[in-house]
């Protein structure tokens, strides 16, 4: 099935953004921190936990795209974007870069560390908390290059740095509410981004969830077109809508499972 879909589905003008979406993908979780920041400096932390929950979507959206170079920017300029978002999101993006496309080479086999989550329950999944991060760098500076070593590297130190004047030298309980959170973030992402999306898939069937729906796209950015993504890796998240349209048409007994 997956060989017919990528001989029949149309997709390779997908990858082309237009200047105006390429702002909105670069601007896309900026909204949501300063939201995030401002709730917390007014202790309004019922909106503060949400705002943040969404900064910490929208941030794996940019850097998800830029993993695959299709934010529409010059990939040196990807790559500055995922040190920006290192910092904001806490880890190495580069980290996670590594890992991502080994498990788009190796969906679900025992080498692939990034679907770890994936295999166990859903409180097994949760129940990893920080290992599963942990984990994700120690395999990335395992295998990666040394020119991506090098990004990794530079990442960590500016989180040290980053958290070193959140906590000791700048007085702002806002930032240090953010800087908890994204490690929270970190230490759920085993369910929310993993388990979510490939649990209970089998080997010989599609190898990830999706859901179809506007307004459940539109809760989630997008995020959760996960089969469509393994398919065609190189279509920018914003595009995933009409690729799976024109999934459906072409294959319209496909046997999806829901993420939800």
């Amino acid at each position: 099935m997956s060989t017919a879909l990528l001989r029949q589905v149309p997709w390779v003008d997908l990858t082309q953004l237009r200047p105006h979406e390429v702002l909105h993908e670069t601007l896309l979780s900026a909204p949501w921190l300063a939201l995030s920041l401002v709730s917390a400096a007014n202790h309004w932390h019922v909106l503060a936990l949400p705002a943040s929950f969404m900064f910490f979507l929208t941030g794996l959206r940019q850097v998800h795209n830029a993993f695959h170079h299709s934010l529409g920017l010059p990939r040196w300029v990807s790559d500055w974007a995922m040190l920006v978002l290192s910092v904001l999101m806490l880890g190495s993006m580069h980290a996670v870069q590594v890992n991502h496309l080994r498990h788009h080479q190796h969906c679900m086999a025992d080498d692939d560390i990034e679907a770890m989550g994936a295999r166990l329950s859903a409180l097994g999944a949760i129940l990893l908390g920080p290992r599963y991060p942990y984990q994700l760098h120690r395999k990335a500076f395992e295998v990666a290059a040394l020119p991506q070593q090098r990004w990794m590297w530079l990442e960590l130190a500016a989180n040290l740095l980053w958290v070193v004047a959140v906590f000791w030298l700048i007085d702002l309980q806002a930032l240090q509410y953010h800087v908890a959170a994204m490690a929270a973030g970190q230490c759920c992402t085993a369910f929310f981004a993993v388990w979510t999306t490939h649990h209970d898939c089998e080997p010989n069937g599609p190898i990830a969830r999706s859901i179809r729906g506007r307004c459940k796209a539109l809760l989630t950015y997008n995020m959760f077109y996960h089969f469509e993504h393994h398919m065609f890796p190189a279509v920018p998240t914003c595009k995933l809508p009409i690729l799976a349209r024109r999934i459906d048409q072409v294959a319209p007994d496909l046997d999806l499972k829901n993420v939800y």
